[in-house]
């Protein structure tokens, strides 16, 4: 199976804007804990996939730019088996 791009950073902000309910214009950079949890629930039901993140990963993400990286490296990750 073909590795798949992750989301681009206007989806992310996007996914912000729903759980705020505010413009996108206004969702800020960094993101507390039920931001991170909303995004991860948002990107695993749009990529159809399980985000498998480490402690690490998720210690790691404190922005929207973080959460785009971990994201694009997770599902451009090839699948073990």
């Amino acid at each position: 199976m073909a590795a798949r791009p992750g989301p681009e950073r206007a989806e992310l902000v996007e996914m912000l804007a729903e759980l705020t309910n505010k413009p996108a214009s206004e969702v800020p950079e960094r993101l507390g804990s039920m931001e991170l949890a909303w995004l991860v629930h948002l990107v695993e039901q749009r990529y159809d996939t399980r985000l498998d993140l480490t402690d690490d990963q998720l210690a790691g993400i404190r922005t929207v730019d973080d959460a785009q990286e971990v994201f694009r490296a997770c599902l451009t990750a090839p699948a073990d088996g």
